[in-house]
């Protein structure tokens, strides 16, 4: 039988090999990513069944990164394995197609007791996170409102915006024109009530983590 196809995202190369290290007795590694945006990019090519990325990455976040792969390939897996015990995140990350949500604090069994459950079609949340709630956890977690109203692409340009890079910077890296981020950034400014690029990366950087 063929071993399910895994994808590594995550910017910190340490956890990279850590993962790579526990799960491949198990299952296939077929490659691994430091920022969203490379791992959008090439994840197609590679064919995985599941994906495990953290949250916070940089050139895309891991909610954005999750929601266009999930566009790219509809039968995907998306375990998010994240610092983040915030239960709206969560919430949107199944909103947005996740099938497990992890803990980096958890027991590395974890990691992989979700990617199996994950494989047979199930959903898995970091128990330390279902405490106390009713009914099926990951129901609990969609219903939670989000808070955010931004588009996806917008929420990129905004990402990309806050880590310090140009209106031309950003249209390299997202392949669209100049105009084109110009046009995403100042219908988020009169969306936001925002009358300054200063006050638009103080929104940024305080919307972190859905947005870094």
């Amino acid at each position: 039988m063929k071993r399910p196809r895994v994808i590594l995202a995550d910017d910190h190369t340490l956890v990279l090999d850590a993962l790579k290290n526990l799960i491949e007795p198990e299952f296939e590694v077929v490659g691994t990513f430091a920022d969203g945006h490379t791992l959008v990019e090439s994840a197609p090519q590679l064919n995985p069944n599941v994906v495990v990325l953290d949250i916070g990455m940089p050139t895309m976040n891991g909610l954005n990164a999750g929601q266009r792969l999930k566009q790219l390939l509809p039968m995907v897996k998306l375990v998010y394995l994240t610092m983040n015990q915030d239960p709206d995140i969560a919430g949107e990350a199944f909103r947005l197609g996740a099938s497990a949500f992890v803990l980096k604090s958890s027991a590395a069994t974890e990691l992989l007791q979700a990617i199996r459950q994950v494989v047979r079609g199930g959903f898995y949340v970091t128990p330390l996170m279902t405490k106390g709630m009713d009914g099926s956890f990951v129901q609990n977690l969609k219903q939670r409102k989000s808070k955010y109203s931004l588009t996806l692409r917008q929420k990129e340009v905004l990402q990309l915006l806050a880590e310090g890079r140009s209106m031309k910077e950003v249209a390299f890296v997202l392949n669209v024109s100049p105009r084109t981020v110009a046009f995403h950034k100042y219908t988020m400014m009169e969306h936001l009530h925002i009358r300054s690029s200063a006050e638009l990366i103080e929104y940024a950087l305080r919307s972190s983590p859905a947005l870094a």
